[in-house]
């Protein structure tokens, strides 16, 4: 028997067994499919806190928060497991190429000013000056310094390492549903196989809303993302680029990645015709330069949507049931930070940040 089981082994699930391993409880991590196999792995790695939240949203507080948390986090688990994330503190670049585009930057850096946030305002000089093969018609930028990227495939291994070293067990290529016993959580059925645990995590991402036996489960569903690699050498670019529409990631391993669509095509990860020409229009807006590049790869992952576009994290519908998904355009940036919040509620521990917002019970009809 267990203390606590996680479904999921992304980044989120393997976070919080890691949390939950370390503070003494015996954890097991169910996984359908492969450790990292979906979102984890199939994201560009983006730690846009400020370039993607709007100042507005309840997200911003836990995204300003999550991207502190990285910067904790790349350190202690390189000198835990030996796996360096390739956490990159050199900031990031959202920029126009219209007039109505310059605007929306102008009025986006006034509110984050207004908020005591560091944002710089770039002219089309210091924008090129910054990343020189960018498009020369760009008209405006800024930069988020506090806005970096990390390689998230190897984040998913080294939390995957750091749980296993914590104690924690993994369980993979093994579909779990859910096992309650007079009205509470008694474990998950993994196969022919039941396994005890009187706590529950539903940490599967766009399958969070799947999980069979949960009689409430969260309205998450699945958005396709399509990313293409180029091979580039030298650098083409030293920054993470934003547009209106898509962005630009340099890799160390000497990619760039461009992406991405966002569509709802159920649990379809193929990589289309359409969506290749919409991710190689944004990435030659950017950079025309890519033109003459090798397009080494491409690949779709689905990000995990909610209705409001915000994450679920909370108590479940069962007692001893917990969400923490829904992570939508900002999986890897929440993820860390999520599966610690979502492990420190199991452990009946209230969260340094109010996650009000993000209740499961949100959706529950009204009467």
């Amino acid at each position: 028997m267990s203390d606590a089981i996680v479904v999921g082994a992304g980044i989120v699930g393997l976070q919080a067994a890691r949390h939950l391993a370390a503070a003494g409880l015996k954890v097991l991590v169910v996984e359908s499919r492969h450790v990292g196999a979906e979102a984890s792995s199939a994201a560009a790695g983006i730690l846009a806190a400020q370039a993607e939240s709007d100042e507005e949203s309840p997200l911003l507080p836990l995204a300003l928060a999550a991207r502190e948390h990285h910067a904790r986090l790349a350190p202690a688990l390189e000198e835990e497991t030996g796996i360096a994330v390739d956490h990159s503190p050199r900031g990031l670049l959202t920029v126009a190429f219209t007039e109505e585009r310059e605007a929306e930057l102008l009025a986006k850096a006034g509110r984050q000013r207004a908020l005591g946030l560091a944002v710089e305002v770039l002219g089309p000089e210091d924008v090129r000056e910054a990343e020189p093969n960018l498009n020369p018609g760009v008209r405006r930028g800024l930069f988020f310094a506090g806005d970096h990227r990390v390689d998230n495939g190897r984040l998913t291994r080294a939390l995957a390492a750091s749980a296993v070293g914590r104690g924690a067990s993994l369980l993979t290529g093994r579909p779990a549903a859910l096992w309650v016993e007079r009205g509470r959580v008694a474990g998950v059925r993994a196969g022919s196989e039941t396994f005890l645990a009187p706590l529950v995590l539903n940490a599967s991402g766009a399958w969070a809303g799947l999980l069979a036996g949960d009689p409430a489960p969260p309205p998450v569903e699945p958005i396709r993302g399509q990313i293409v690699a180029f091979d580039v050498s030298p650098p083409l670019l030293r920054h993470v680029v934003y547009s209106g529409h898509g962005y630009l990631v340099p890799r160390s391993d000497g990619r760039v990645l461009a992406g991405s669509t966002v569509e709802r095509a159920g649990f379809d990860k193929s990589v289309t015709a359409g969506g290749l020409r919409e991710v190689l229009d944004i990435a030659l807006q950017i950079a025309p330069i890519l033109a003459d590049v090798r397009m080494a790869d491409a690949w779709a992952g689905l990000r995990p949507g909610t209705p409001d576009e915000l994450p679920v994290l909370g108590a479940g519908a069962v007692s001893g049931l917990f969400h923490a998904g829904g992570l939508y355009r900002n999986g890897i940036l929440l993820g860390p930070l999520v599966g610690e919040i979502a492990a420190e509620l199991m452990l009946g521990r209230a969260p340094a940040i109010d996650v009000t917002p993000f209740a499961p019970g949100r959706f529950a009809p009204r009467a």
